[in-house]
């Protein structure tokens, strides 16, 4: 036991002195770093020293060689300024100055070089020549003006001698020394240096600025008049005054402003912008510049949440929220997922796809096939694999998900809880809101245009289509659609709707931003092939694939099959699909005696489903029908309805649109009797994912968003000065959207208020399971103190 003790305590004694050797050998260290510093910094004033030593020298050459040319005062102030700077020079070079900053050279102390010997040496020379005592007498009887204390530079017109009596002494001494060092000999390496144009430069803008900022006249009243008709439009439409009307107000009051700078403007550079642009720009300009001039910065106004993310030192980040995922076989499941690989193949930015995680229960509903998923990890796995057997490459964006309820009434997923908080606010820079209106019914949460800075809405469903077809439908249709208009209008800066087929939004244009599966693609491609080399390509009739749900076309496809047997006959169509209404539309089909063959639902993409010819599409519920594009791309012929939905089909050869049930017959018939023709490379890609991203990106306006942020905001053409357009200008509308987005906050924290409208129970937080399975905090800890 002794021998263990003498054994501990030696170890114990063995670590204790290497700790302090180390400790030891690091202090020694630093102490070296800091003598080395010491001596750099040493070493900096000697030769600081040699230099003016050198300057002294040649000075002093010249003096004697041309003493006729040179002037004697210059000289002088030079020989009462060299003692000054040998005394810096003793006291910053002597051997103690070293052992001083080793001594104070703590963490927080800064060494600090008093140059008041500069100072006092200068100030001294300039009152001995100029008589600073006067000066400093009429300073202190009266306030010292702007342009008294920096002088101004000569203007056009006035001679050298007007415009010296002007300037404050010490900058006129100053001026005055730089011209004779520029007419010197011995410095003219010296007179064009970039050192002597910066000084002259700097001063002179110091006084031009001043000059500007006071130039800008202040708003008149039609001008105020013309912004405050701008922002009112919305109000105003609410009224029945069209948006034209109140664009020919503004236009007819501002232009009388216009006219009077037009006429009185200083300089051409400014009418150049004044001319330029159309008139909401001309008068954005216009506020801008008043608003700079007077250096008045708006924050934001009752609504806003100003804690933004900051795009300006890092890469971008995009989030992606959809209402859907894989394996439901929907079209907000898989187009979303295609914008999100498209967009992150480009590396301009980060890209995240958020969609919802369901619960088991919930699994087991929804998904096909009897699939389900014990976490999330799980089930991303089976959504990359998917889409990389489709696109051919390694998409490289990040998955999320957020916690989701499905809804058997109304067959769809709805949020629970914020679905803006799982966007990490560091991350949260531009949001694509997919089906803006379904994320938002109940979103009870923050404000998705206060979190990011900017938000972009995709429209994919016909809502008010499928709602007037229920009980009391026309009502529904009625407050649905306001509501839409309220939620969109609040959340979101701009709505893309695929198709006229949609409700026309706020905010909103209509482009069609979908692609279709690059698999589809090479079997067009294919086909065209054997087309080629004389192969038959299409050993098959006509089909109909899609959910079988009434809604979804098969009204409207039994309705003119029955109405047409007779013209019809012998024509059989093969019909693909699962859905809550299969028992219904097979028995109805079977009880007319229709020539239709029920066969279970499959992927688009399968084999058994290359040779048929014709596909037949006549639902008018649909916004953009993927499975018309789809067939398109594979070079079938698709006969489909003359609806909004398919205007973007229009433009394909081997689109057959029918206006009446004849017209149906006939395109039929035209299409069973012909073959096909290939596509050409450009309507293969306009079909492609990589046109449609190109569409997204310019009218979401994110193309603008991204070269905003990296030009700086530069919205003026003039000399050299960027004027930002009035972003810092409160907007009415934008008061309103945020006082729409506040009620919309309190009415969904009612839970009352919530059931009413038809939300499922229990969605505005979301439950245990979800916190067990996206291992989450309980909602009361997230959000301690509810308000509604």
């Amino acid at each position: 036991m002794a021998g263990d003790g003498q054994a501990s305590t030696s170890n114990a004694f063995s670590f204790i002195s290497k700790g302090w050797r180390e400790v030891k050998d690091s202090a020694d260290a630093d102490l070296q770093l800091m003598k080395h510093r010491a001596n750099s910094f040493k070493n900096l004033a000697t030769s600081f020293d040699r230099e003016l030593e050198n300057l002294f020298n040649s000075a002093t050459g010249i003096r004697s060689s041309s003493s006729a040319l040179s002037r004697p005062t210059e000289i002088d102030f030079v020989k009462k300024l060299q003692p000054k700077l040998v005394e810096i020079r003793r006291a910053y070079s002597s051997p103690d100055f070293s052992k001083k900053v080793l001594e104070k050279w703590t963490p927080r102390s800064t060494i600090r070089i008093d140059l008041s010997a500069i100072k006092n040496a200068i100030v001294s020379e300039v009152e001995d020549r100029e008589g600073m005592t006067e000066f400093d007498r009429i300073r202190r009887r009266r306030g010292l003006k702007f342009s008294e204390f920096w002088g101004e530079w000569k203007r056009d017109g006035d001679d050298e001698e007007k415009q010296s009596g002007r300037d404050w002494e010490p900058i006129r001494v100053l001026k005055t020394r730089l011209k004779e060092f520029e007419k010197r000999e011995f410095l003219g390496g010296f007179k064009n240096s970039e050192f002597v144009e910066k000084v002259k430069s700097s001063l002179k803008s110091v006084y031009k600025d001043s000059q500007e900022s006071q130039a800008v006249p202040p708003l008149d009243a039609t001008e105020l008049l013309a912004n405050l008709v701008r922002q009112s439009e919305p109000f105003l439409d609410q009224l029945g005054i069209r948006k034209d009307v109140c664009e020919k107000l503004v236009e007819s009051l501002y232009s009388k402003r216009k006219n009077y700078f037009l006429l009185n403007s200083p300089s051409s550079g400014e009418s150049s912008v004044l001319e330029g642009e159309n008139v909401n720009d001309e008068l954005d300009l216009r506020i801008a510049s008043v608003l700079q001039s007077t250096g008045h910065s708006y924050d934001g106004g009752f609504w806003t949440d100003h804690a933004k993310h900051d795009p300006s030192d890092q890469k971008r980040h995009v989030a992606i929220v959809t209402t859907a995922s894989l394996p439901w076989m929907t079209g907000t499941a898989v187009n979303p997922l295609f914008r999100a690989a498209y967009l992150a193949q480009t590396a301009k930015q980060n890209v995240t796809l958020l969609v919802p995680w369901l619960c088991a229960s919930d699994q087991e509903l929804v998904y096909p096939s009897n699939i389900t998923f014990t976490s999330p990890e799980e089930q991303e796995i089976y959504i990359r694999n998917w889409l990389e057997e489709r696109i051919g490459f390694k998409a490289d964006f990040k998955i999320s998900f957020y916690p989701g309820k499905f809804s058997k009434k109304r067959r769809s997923i709805l949020p629970a809880g914020d679905t803006s908080q799982f966007i990490p606010s560091k991350d949260a820079d531009i949001a694509i809101l997919e089906e803006p209106e379904h994320l938002n019914w109940y979103h009870h949460g923050r404000r998705w245009t206060d979190k990011f800075n900017h938000v972009v809405g995709v429209v994919h469903t016909n809502y008010l289509e499928y709602i007037k077809r229920e009980k009391n439908g026309a009502l529904q249709a009625f407050f649905v659609k306001h509501i839409n208009n309220w939620v969109t209008r609040a959340y979101c800066d701009k709505v893309l709707r695929l198709s006229a087929a949609t409700q026309d939004l706020p905010k909103s244009v209509i482009c069609n931003v979908h692609g279709v599966n690059p698999k589809f693609l090479k079997i067009g491609e294919k086909v065209a092939a054997e087309k080629e080399t004389g192969e038959k390509t299409f050993s098959k009739g006509a089909y109909f694939l899609g959910k079988m749900v009434w809604a979804k076309g098969y009204r409207e496809l039994i309705d003119l099959l029955a109405k047409h047997k007779s013209d019809l006959d012998g024509f059989k169509v093969d019909v693909y699909g699962n859905g809550e209404d299969a028992n219904e539309v097979q028995s109805t089909a079977k009880s007319l005696d229709l020539n239709l063959n029920f066969l279970k639902g499959r992927d688009h993409a399968d084999d058994s489903l290359h040779g048929y010819k014709v596909f037949i599409n006549p639902s008018v519920s649909d916004v953009l029908c993927t499975a018309t594009a789809e067939a398109l791309a594979m070079g079938k012929f698709v006969i489909c309805a003359d609806h909004p939905s398919n205007q973007f089909f229009r433009s394909f050869p081997n689109c057959l649109t029918y206006e009446t049930s004849e017209d149906f017959v006939a395109k039929v018939k035209e299409a069973m009797e012909n073959d096909p023709q290939p596509l050409t490379p450009e309507q293969r890609f306009n079909l492609s994912w990589e046109a449609a991203t190109q569409r997204f990106m310019e009218y979401s306006e994110m193309d603008k968003v991204l070269d905003m942020e990296k030009n700086g905001a530069r919205s003026s053409r003039g000399k050299g000065k960027g004027i930002s357009k009035s972003a810092s200008m409160p907007s009415l509308s934008g008061m309103v959207d945020g006082g729409l987005a506040f009620a919309h906050y309190c009415l969904t924290g009612n839970e009352f208020l919530r059931l009413c409208t038809g939300a499922t129970p229990g969605t505005r937080d979301y439950d245990k399971q979800h916190c067990k399975d996206l291992r989450l905090l309980p909602p009361q800890v997230e959000n301690p103190i509810y308000g509604w």
